[in-house]
Parts: structure tokens; sequence; C-alpha cells
């Protein structure tokens, strides 16, 4: 539901349009100054701002101004007790959604709630759209140390080039990004880059995704398919995973790659296919091999040139620069200020075991902004950043910090899971504080209205 800030001077107006809109289901934080009402422009996802004109030391228009010049995308509505026409052209100038005057008539005041509401939902959703569009073109491969450097040289050599290319390394440790940039750099960028999961595709139809079928070739095959190898006919064939591969699958890729070939699945035509393959695996292929479930020659058909993604574990000098950029990234994503993270946080993150490698570290940060305040400190590195440690299925308090050490498959999902660490958080600081509202809401840097706002919706009681 949203948000709305109210910025009035008079208790009464605001304890009225609090009381209003809350019966419609909104959220509500009021102030009773506009710097107030800045500084929680700053620190809250605000959707609505309901504000005076005139008030004491910061009018109306001054508070709107300033507000547009770090959140231009939040409608303000302004509200007035004198106004004209004069008053209501000049907001309108300034970048108000509406003006309404008081006494504020009930109905007027809903519908210009709801549709600045509405317009500033389409606003927001048309960014995402352009920033998905931007975010689709390949993302640079960021990293300074040695490894990563290697990479970039052996990608500028290779990429131009036809030679195969198969990737290794752990889960989350970029493989897909050195391919897409092997595309990118080639001379089949302008044609497609046609992605295959091989270990996402059941075995029985893995050669139907891979080579395509006739119709009638099999039970559910009631229409003739196009495979992955003609899709990507002129560009690049990655194969994700390859090592997940059946015996006969990888066969036939074998075929492929030396006939330039293919036979769809219930067919007789031989159909040429001119494809660059990039493979990728976070297998040892040479014990797979061994073991008997790899092809030793297709294996050496598809190493050409081996390129190895280190673990993060490997790289923690690129940490700062990795969790800088994703914070920019989500922070743009999520349409809210940039967070600064300290180089204490900085530093407990370089410390974690980081199993997840690199996707890990981009869900942690996109965690830590969503739970932290203005800014990523070590402390909610410390409190947020390591959900799976024991003990499992409770919290526990040590020396002042939070253990959420949690069963994960208790929560449906993450927003269950946000709102237990919050829950859990502002209880903390409440004992800590002996309930001391004032004294927590200070702790918080929150206003006290919305403290207590936390207090019931979590129905947080006192032992």
């Amino acid at each position: 539901m949203s948000t709305i800030l109210i910025i009035d001077d008079e208790r009464a107006i605001r304890s009225s349009l609090r009381d209003i809109l809350e019966y419609e289901d909104y959220t509500i934080l009021d102030v009773d100054n506009g710097r107030d009402g800045l500084d929680i422009l700053k620190k809250e996802k605000i959707n609505l701002v309901l504000c005076d004109i005139k008030m004491n030391n910061m009018d109306g228009m001054e508070v709107l101004s300033e507000a547009h010049q770090t959140s231009p995308d939040i409608p303000f509505i302004m509200i007035s007790g004198h106004g004209t026409i004069e008053t209501a052209v000049e907001a309108a100038k300034k970048g108000a959604f509406d003006f309404l005057e008081k006494p504020l008539d009930l109905n007027r005041l809903l519908i210009t709630v709801r549709n600045a509401l509405d317009k500033s939902s389409l606003v927001t959703e048309t960014k995402v759209l352009k920033r998905k569009v931007s975010s689709s073109k390949t993302k640079d491969i960021l990293g300074e140390s040695g490894a990563i450097k290697r990479i970039k040289e052996t990608i500028d050599r290779v990429a131009p080039t036809e030679a195969r290319v198969l990737i290794t390394g752990a889960n989350g440790s970029g493989k897909e990004l050195v391919a897409r940039w092997l595309h990118e750099k080639s001379n089949r960028s302008q044609a497609p880059l046609i992605e295959v999961n091989c270990a996402a595709i059941p075995s029985e139809l893995i050669e139907s995704e891979l080579f395509g079928h006739e119709k009638g070739s099999f039970t559910s095959a009631i229409k003739q398919r196009i495979g992955k190898f003609e899709q990507a006919s002129g560009g690049t064939l990655f194969l994700d995973e390859i090592g997940d591969m059946s015996l006969s699958a990888q066969a036939k890729v074998l075929r492929a790659l030396q006939e330039h070939k293919i036979t769809r699945v219930g067919g007789d035509k031989e159909i040429d296919v001119n494809v660059r393959v990039v493979a990728a695996t976070n297998k040892d292929l040479l014990k797979e091999i061994e073991e008997g479930n790899f092809r030793m020659d297709l294996y050496h058909r598809l190493s050409v040139i081996l390129i190895h993604v280190p673990s993060l574990i490997d790289r923690v000098d690129d940490i700062p620069l990795l969790s800088t950029n994703f914070c920019e990234e989500i922070c743009m994503e999520y349409g809210i200020p940039v967070k600064e993270i300290t180089n204490a946080a900085m530093k407990e993150l370089s410390h974690l075991p980081w199993t997840g490698n690199i996707r890990e570290l981009r869900n942690m940060i996109e965690r830590l902004i969503i739970l932290s305040d203005k800014s990523i400190t070590d402390k909610d590195v410390v409190a947020f950043a390591n959900p799976t440690r024991e003990p499992v299925g409770g919290v526990a308090y040590e020396k002042g910090t939070v253990n959420y050490g949690l069963d994960m498959d208790s929560f449906d999902s993450f927003q269950d899971y946000k709102d237990h660490a919050e829950k859990e958080f502002i209880k903390y600081k409440l004992e800590k504080n002996n309930w001391n509202v004032s004294k927590t809401a200070d702790d918080l840097d929150i206003q006290r209205s919305h403290l207590y706002s936390k207090i019931e919706k979590f129905g947080l009681k006192r032992d």
C-alpha cells in the first residue's frame, strides 16, 4: 500500500487527514514543518506528499522546490486556506500535481490522491521498463584483480576468432557474462546469442531443445519445432552447464561440431548450421570423463580455448568495486537515492565465505539496501548478511548484535523475511531502551508516529 507524507503545521489538519487516509488503507507519516518533511523524504520511500503552503520558517513552496531537486518523481498536492489563482499557477509551475483549498472537500481530496498515485505508479513503471531495456545491454566484467584482467585480455584476443571456448567456474561466478562478452566482441555480434541451460532441461527433452523435432516424432510433438542450433544460425550458441548433458545428446552435439549439420528429432533431412559454440560448466570435466559421464572427444572439441572464472573468495579485492556497483544499480531499480556502504561494512563483506559468489553478493547487497537505514554499516552486515547462520529457527541477542539465524524455508516470500527482520530489529531496540519510544525513535532515526505505526503493525507488546 502507498505511503503518504503530510506536512502541515496545524495539528488538527494533520489528524483529520491521517484519519481519512488511514481509513482508505494508506500508510501515513506526518510532520509539522518542512525541514522534517524533507528529512523523511531522504530516508523513507514516500509515494505522495500533501503539503501546506503557509508554514513558519519554511513554506510549502520552498519544500516543493527543494524536494523536486532530489525526488522529482514524488507527486505533491499543495493545500492552503488562502488559495488564489496565482498561488495555484505558481504551485503548478514548481511541479505540484494539484492544489486544494481549505476546508478540504472529502471527495475531491480522495480523487486527487488516487489520481496522483496512479500517475506516480505509471511514471515509476515507465522508468523501470526503460532501465530494464538499458540494463539488458551486456554489463561490464568488473574487477581489477589479476585473474579478471587476464580474462578480459583473453576475451579481446579470442572473441574475433571462430575458436570454441569452454568456460569453467563455480556457480554464480560470472561464466554467463564471459560468454556474452565473447559474443559481443565477435564478428557474429549482430546475429543472435542463444543460451541453453543444459541442467534445467530434462534429459528426454534436451535433444528436441537443441536440434528441434518434426511433427508427430513423439507423443507431445503436435507441430514442428526449430531447435537452438538453427535459432543461433550466424550467431553464437551458449551451452551452459554442459557437464549435465546426457551422453546421447553429447554424441549429437559432437556430430554437429564436426560436420556443421544437424537432424531434427524424428526427421531424416540434414540441415546445415553455422554457429559458434561457447560452453560452460561448474564441473571438473576431466573427472567426469574418468567416471564415464562425459565424452573425451567432445571435451577436446569444446576446449580449444579454456577460460576459468575465479570464485569471489579468490578475488576479495574486487568486493568493494562490485558492491558499490551493485548498490548503485539496485537503488536505481528501486527508484531510491543511492546508499553509501561504509568502509567498515566493506571490511565485513570481505570476510564472508561467499559460497554463492557474485550472484550471492548481489543478492546480499539488495537485502542490505532494503533492511538498512540511510547507509549500509558493518552492524547491518553482521545483522542481515548471513541469514542461514546457526542457531536455526530463532534470533539470538548477544552483545547488542542481532544474529539472524533463521530457517529460511519458513518464509514464503522476501517480504515475509523483511517484515520478520524489521519486527525483531525494532523489538530489540525497544527492549534496549526499556520501551522508551522517544529514545528508540531517535536511535532508529524515524518519527515517533512512524514507530508507533510499526509497533501496531507488528503487534509488539512489552513483556
